[in-house]
């Protein structure tokens, strides 16, 4: 790529014809050519390229016609120019492409609109996908300016990142639409699309603007006012202006990820934005808000200020991440998000991060770097927990003042890792760059070993990992420890542990201690000498632990189990402790956790572990109910329906009796409520007969609403009859559109029902899935890999090695499976 020619605007006409779904376009380049050149190389991808001209400094002088060739191998547009050329250019290429249906580039969305088209188009870029719409320098760095006009049919609308500018009628029938100049910024941020599109206009910001199909609209008021506030938001807190004159907020019906940032124009799942009352759950509705707020998080993170090569996409996808919940918490502090980021975010993270094929949070490989099933837990979730850490060291105000400098110094440019660094560390007066160097560019975390001698603890810390290593990498550790006195006082201190080992003196009459209380740390931590563990599980049982810690203790012990350092009966004995637990945070997490090992392990160790499972839950639901009650907090609601799926999985006939009623119910037409309605419809496909799929699927084909239609094709995974099974896993290849298709396929493999059906079922149908969406598609091999593969590891393997050899693009997602499968092999063999 040339990077000595430094892109002014682009100026952009498109042509959609959603009958052929083809488009013609057109891409003018205003350049400047730091030295002489000869050639002129953009990216280009599945564009046919008719003329390219090159614009002249003469007056009146018509352009220049140039010869060119694309290389389809290097997505490559060459445009060899009649002479050498420096300083000020204009380039014009026409083309034609295709409107495809692959949810990259540009591509077609079907919807359903009485009397109107088959079909949407919208645009997604990120990471390298522009290319596909127009030639273009497609890198982070290479901003410009872009104008664009789009011809479109006569009753259609075209939305933009920026606001029309001007609308005119043609002889043919068709509209010209013409849009405002955007901001300087990168091509992956350009959005354009075509449809039948309703746009309602916030009463309060007229800025925030939600986009939707005809009949949608009441459907958008939930997000449109939160998006207002989390705009609101972003200003103060940043400080920095939002500089666009609107920002839409669009539901597109088929869409690859959860939402895009494009400046102006985001884009997003139907169920992530739109709100139905009585249909979309509590937590759908946090889902709902934290989404918008990391999406508008990204119009200052990533929008203004651009990461210089895609090796620093953690400085996007952390910040957004991050501030996706500390914007809702902002607002919803009742929501208590925060237990919902270290549950989702954090737990997630350290899991994905204990891995051998893991990498640092900065990634090498730089164009290559890509959002996939391997890397995203690395960059949104560690990064985003990463940054949490950051702030509990030096605090929120240095934390906002260092953000604030970045933010401004580098106003739209591109930035690295060191610049982040260097603002926080310049406001802070703290060695900030020196703590995030080890943690963003080292890959894994460490397990702090903790052990007391007198009034001395001795610490150590090594890397983590659920399979043996040897490595000798070491940390600068923001290390806390809270100590217990005897009168029940405690006192808490701090220190940066930067070496391999290091001691800390207790205050005198210190009974008990916890490292990392309130887990902003990111870390695990194994408390060598049993009688602390003792005290920690005695604190759990009283509820004198706060819920963050009382996570803490059995997450941290759940991971050593994983990695063979204690054995299931540990871990087990430990939970024993929660009987009482009714918050989300720890329950939740103990929850996920015994029913993982209870679909890993088998004979007694698995019934012991069913048991313990059963029995928490038993005595959650006595508290907290088995039905909704309108008062309940968010995360009460989640917390209900989690434990009451898992409880049907288990086949837990005094739960589930009550959720076939439900069922039976649903059949005969009655409602659900929400918040439960998963759980109803995983309870009704595990005592299911061929009545209960038929009525899943009629539910399913007449349902207007995303968020529900999602919710009843993953409980299609849940069948525990196999012949019914493999009906509704058949529907879902056959007649599930490609966007939701992974679902009902990810809960087949968590269903403890499936036994040895599922892996050669996958073998068998390996082709038909390998059509979805790449990155939909690796969510399914990294579900079935490590979990109906562990029924015959060494067939699993060999069948992975063939695929691999098949399909490159999957080696990532197949070594992180593998190595997942391995971990799980080997607690399975230690527990036997």
């Amino acid at each position: 790529m040339n990077f000595f020619i430094t892109p002014d605007t682009y100026a952009l006409t498109i042509e959609p014809d959603l009958d052929r779904f083809t488009f013609a376009g057109q891409m003018v380049l205003s350049a400047t050519a730091d030295q002489p050149v000869a050639t002129i190389d953009l990216d280009c991808a599945e564009l046919a390229i008719w003329r390219c001209l090159l614009g002249t400094d003469e007056k009146d002088a018509p352009p220049v016609e140039c010869a060119f060739c694309v290389d389809p191998a290097k997505e490559a547009l060459t445009v060899q120019l009649p002479e050498t050329v420096s300083g000020s250019f204009v380039l014009t290429v026409e083309y034609t492409g295709r409107i495809n249906d692959r949810m990259a580039g540009f591509y077609r969305s079907r919807i359903h609109v009485d009397g109107g088209p088959s079909h949407m188009a919208v645009t997604q870029f990120q990471e390298s996908d522009a290319r596909r719409a127009f030639p273009c320098f497609d890198h982070p760095a290479r901003k410009a300016v872009f104008t664009l006009e789009m011809l479109i049919p006569k009753g259609l609308t075209a939305i933009a990142n920026t606001a029309v500018q001007s609308a005119d009628e043609l002889d043919d029938g068709r509209q010209r639409i013409v849009f405002e100049p955007t901001p300087k910024m990168s091509t992956y941020l350009l959005f354009f699309g075509v449809g039948p599109f309703e746009i309602h206009t916030d009463d309060v910001d007229p800025r925030v603007r939600a986009v939707c199909l005809p009949g949608m609209g009441e459907q958008t008021g939930f997000g449109r006012v939160f998006g207002r506030k989390a705009l609101a938001y972003g200003e103060e807190y940043y400080a920095i202006d939002y500089p666009l004159s609107k920002m839409d907020l669009i539901a597109v019906p088929d869409f690859a990820f959860g939402a895009m940032e494009n400046w102006g124009a985001i884009t997003f799942r139907e169920n992530l934005l739109l709100h139905v009352p009585g249909v979309t759950s509590r937590e759908g509705e946090s889902r709902i808000c934290e989404v918008i707020a990391h999406e508008i998080a990204h119009q200052w993170f990533g929008n203004l200020v651009t990461p210089e090569d895609w090796k620093y996409l953690w400085l996007n996808e952390s910040f957004a991440t991050y501030f996706g919940y500390g914007m809702v918490d902002h607002y919803h502090g009742d929501w208590e998000i925060w237990q919902q980021f270290v549950r989702s975010q954090t737990e997630t993270a350290l899991a994905r991060d204990a891995l051998h094929e893991t990498f640092a949070i900065e990634m090498p490989g730089g164009a290559a770097v890509a959002i996939t099933t391997s890397t995203a837990p690395i960059i949104y979730s560690k990064g985003g927990s990463v940054l949490r850490q950051l702030e509990a060291w030096i605090g929120p105000d240095h934390f906002k003042a260092g953000l604030r400098h970045y933010l401004k110094t580098y106003t739209y440019g591109s930035a690295a890792s060191h610049h982040l660094w260097e603002a926080l560390s310049e406001v802070s007066g703290m060695p900030v760059t020196g703590l995030m160097k080890s943690w963003v560019t080292q890959p894994g975390f460490p397990v702090i070993t903790v052990r007391r001698s007198g009034e001395t603890l001795a610490v150590s810390q090594r890397l983590f990992s659920y399979l043996p290593n040897d490595s000798a990498q070491v940390w600068i550790v923001p290390l806390t420890v809270t100590t217990y006195n005897q009168d029940g006082s405690s006192a808490t201190q701090t220190l940066i542990m930067d070496r391999p080992e290091a001691e800390i003196a207790l205050p005198p009459d210190s009974i008990a201690y916890k490292i990392n209380p309130g887990q902003t740390g990111f870390y695990h931590v194994h408390y060598a000498d049993t009688d602390n563990l003792d005290h920690l599980g005695t604190m759990v049982k009283t509820g004198s632990l706060p819920a963050m810690d009382r996570w803490g203790v059995q997450n941290d012990l759940y991971a050593l189990v994983k990695s063979g350092a204690l054995p299931v009966a540990t871990y087990l004995t430990m939970a024993g402790n929660y009987i009482n637990e009714t918050d989300y945070l720890p329950l939740s997490s103990l929850d996920s956790h015994l029913f993982e090992a209870y679909l890993l392990l088998e004979g007694e160790v698995r019934t012991r572990t069913g048991q313990v499972a059963e029995s928490l839950i038993h005595a959650a639901l006595a508290t907290v109910g088995d039905v909704p009650v309108a008062e309940e907090s968010q995360t009460t609601a989640m917390l209900r329906d989690q434990l009451l799926v898992h409880a049907a999985l288990l086949g837990n006939r005094a739960v589930t009796d009550g959720l076939d009623d439900q069922f039976r119910a649903f059949m005969g037409g009655g409602g659900i409520p929400a918040d439960i309605f998963r759980a109803v419809m995983t309870a009704g496909a595990v005592s299911g007969d061929q009545a209960a799929l038929d009525a899943m699927i009629r539910r399913y084909e007449a349902s207007p609403v995303e968020h529900e239609r999602m919710t009843l094709v993953a409980a299609l995974g849940s069948f525990r009859q196999w012949p019914l099974l493999e009906k509704a896993l058949d529907y879902a290849l056959e007649r599930v559109p490609d966007r939701i298709r992974f679902m009902p396929l990810v809960a087949a493999a968590g269903n403890p029902a499936a036994g040895e059906h599922l892996w050669p079922w996958f073998e068998d149908n390996l082709a038909r899935m390998q059509t979805m969406h790449p990155l939909l598609f690796e969510r399914v091999v990294a579900a079935f890999v490590p979990g109906p593969g562990l029924t015959d590891p060494e067939r699993t393997r060999a069948f992975c090695k063939t695929l691999l050899e098949q399909q490159p693009r999957l080696k990532d997602v197949l070594a992180l499976s593998l190595e997942r499968l391995a971990v799980n092999a080997a607690m399975k063999a230690r527990e036997k």
